[in-house]
């Protein structure tokens, strides 16, 4: 008998010595007038026994199938399958093999079976929430992460991807073998033909984005990504720490977490494969974790008449014109042919490279 019933039989003893009415002992233990008759007539009838539940040694109707919990833990077993969170499993589980079972069936389950450990709760420095931009493309975040992307299967390599911060949806993502000013070039070239151009992009303080020179003018402080952005009018802003750009980090620890795991199922271990797959993740991500903005508005904006994306995504070089109107670049010579060439001695020109780009 536990606490409550023994207390339910102190009570039925008192109502015998007159010490209490039906209606006070409803009040006292809470049950309704009809409910206390029910409790007092097993009390006559069974004694102290009858006002132990029926249910007590039975096993429950709700009690799941052993040999249902015994699949279901075998396939979680599986190698490829190592590692999976409670959440991410229920979805596989029902997803590829039909068994609709709660998050927290199968978290009980890998718990019990040695598949899973309840993580520790981390005493972490609270930040000021910032309050999310208002229309899709007002603001993107940048990252790379580098990380063992295909574990053993294949080699380190880094995957950069831009996240809108109105919807935490992710526009646009590449792996590469290092982060660099490239990977960013051909991810915003991927943005801007899929949505226009975004009004700012807020990324860390990498060299990709910003230089420690201390002197000079703002043009000869600014690196080669930053003109591009300069010139294709977007904001570039440059946070002061991880939490800073909050968006894209926990997008990356999602994507560390679940975009592994399904990379092992479809045993993808090369970047080539991992880029061929990662539109149908993004895809199925943005479905899951997007959120819709306040204002349906976009505040993408289209590409200008001037918006020459060859010349200016291309590395900038400056040489001078000799007296026969030729210059030295990557260990070549050049000559400017025109039919004017006083014009042009010793003159100034821009040597335009794109690399990875056909001349």
């Amino acid at each position: 008998m536990n606490l409550k019933e023994a207390n339910r039989l102190s009570v039925m003893q008192q109502i015998d010595k007159k010490i209490l009415t039906l209606k006070r002992a409803s009040e006292d233990l809470g049950l309704s007038e009809r409910q206390i008759k029910r409790v007092r007539k097993r009390y006559l009838i069974e004694g102290a026994k009858g006002l132990v539940s029926k249910h007590r040694g039975k096993v429950s109707q709700n009690r799941m199938d052993p040999k249902l919990r015994a699949e279901v833990v075998r396939i979680l077993s599986r190698e490829e399958y190592a590692g999976f969170g409670p959440t991410f499993a229920q979805e596989k589980i029902r997803k590829r093999h039909g068994y609709l079972l709660s998050d927290e069936t199968i978290r009980k389950w890998m718990i019990e079976e040695g598949l899973w450990k309840n993580k520790k709760q981390k005493m972490v420095r609270i930040y000021q929430r910032r309050v999310r931009r208002g229309r899709f493309g007002e603001l993107l975040q940048g990252d790379g992460s580098s990380h063992a992307w295909f574990e053993e299967r294949g080699e380190r390599c880094t995957l950069v991807i831009f996240v809108d911060d109105a919807t935490s949806r992710i526009t646009a993502g590449r792996f590469v073998p290092a982060e660099t000013t490239e990977a960013y070039q051909e991810i915003l070239e991927e943005h801007l033909g899929n949505y226009g151009r975004p009004l700012g992009l807020y990324v860390d303080k990498h060299s990709i984005f910003r230089t420690s020179r201390g002197d000079g003018s703002v043009k000869e402080k600014e690196t080669h990504f930053g003109r591009i952005l300069r010139e294709l009018d977007i904001e570039l802003i440059c946070a002061n720490s991880p939490q800073a750009k909050g968006r894209v980090e926990r997008a990356n620890g999602v994507l560390q977490d679940r975009l592994i795991k399904e990379m092992r199922i479809k045993k993808i271990s090369c970047i080539e494969e991992a880029n061929c797959f990662l539109p149908e993740f993004i895809k199925e991500y943005n479905e899951k974790f997007g959120k819709p903005p306040r204002d349906l508005e976009s505040a993408h904006r289209p590409m200008r008449q001037e918006d020459d994306l060859e010349r200016i995504f291309a590395r900038r070089s400056i040489r001078k014109l000799s007296k026969d109107l030729s210059f030295q670049y990557g260990g070549h010579s050049y000559q400017i042919q025109t039919e004017s060439p006083n014009r042009f001695r010793s003159t100034h020109v821009d040597v335009l490279e794109r690399p990875g780009k056909p001349s």
